[in-house]
């Protein structure tokens, strides 16, 4: 079992590179997922040059490029195996309009255009569930990229979006097993959001730390090292209290790896 714990840089956009490898080496991970969207570090006008020079300068500090969430056309793709990057992390969105299982075939065929540019510059697409009108659940991950290799397209399991959807680490660990790359270690519960005196009940998603949500880190610990996985582990630091964004993901990471470390497989 081998794995890198990252960090989705998303909460410091204006953290100047050389301060944000010191600042997630600091926090004790090995490596970013790092954003490619307008107003972060790297822009997607500027990823031919800038990705490969992020990765540099973070690796100065210890600190890979384990995915980038960005796009993914041939110049992406290109610049990604330029800087030495594995996967483009997307979350896939589902038109309701149109159906879920129209989508998902035109999705399919979408992606199996892109495969020869993935070959050629050996970087994978990685799936992330996501709740709401999206790719959700570990087998939507599952029937939209199991008739690719997992080389091509991979799972990104995110563990809050499995627990918002009530869906058990272990059961979605051995549903996307044979494409899983990268583990997203976030939590969070639903919160009714209107009065008890409304005519329906609304919910909304109260993002929190790992030992307060329904993601179930023990659990989805406890399955990975019984399967001796290996690949990244990433925090994706996403909290409901915005103004305590570092103390949260100093308190998970630390949390995480005592998880790590202690849980037991069963017998």
């Amino acid at each position: 079992m081998k794995i890198d714990y990252t960090v989705f840089t998303k909460p410091w956009p204006g953290k100047p590179l050389d301060e944000l490898g010191k600042f997630v080496a600091g926090l004790g991970f090995q490596g970013v997922e790092l954003p490619v969207r307008p107003g972060f570090q790297v822009e997607p006008e500027n990823i031919a040059g800038g990705l490969k020079e992020a990765a540099k300068i973070l690796g100065d500090h210890g600190v890979k490029i384990g995915t980038v969430a960005g796009p993914t056309n041939e110049t992406a793709i290109a610049a990604c195996a330029d800087a030495g990057v594995p996967i483009i992390r997307i979350c896939v969105k589902i038109d309701p309009q149109k159906g879920y299982m129209a989508e998902e075939d035109r999705l399919k065929k979408e992606y199996g255009e892109l495969v020869p540019l993935l070959e050629k510059h050996g970087v994978a697409i990685g799936i992330q569930n996501h709740a709401d009108y999206n790719v959700n659940h570990a087998m939507g991950i599952r029937h939209l990229i199991e008739g690719f290799d997992s080389k091509h397209f991979c799972a990104v399991l995110d563990q809050a979006h499995c627990g918002l959807n009530g869906e058990p680490p272990e059961y979605a660990i051995d549903i996307v097993w044979s494409h899983l790359k990268v583990v997203n270690l976030k939590s969070a519960f639903w919160v009714r959001s209107n009065g008890p005196d409304a005519p329906e009940a609304e919910w909304k998603k109260h993002w929190t730390t790992g030992r307060h949500g329904m993601a179930y880190w023990t659990s989805v610990v406890r399955e990975l090292k019984k399967r001796n996985f290996s690949g990244d582990v990433c925090l994706t630091a996403e909290y409901s209290d915005h103004d305590r964004v570092d103390d949260l993901v100093a308190e998970d990471i630390a949390y995480a790896k005592h998880l790590f470390d202690t849980v037991e497989t069963d017998a």
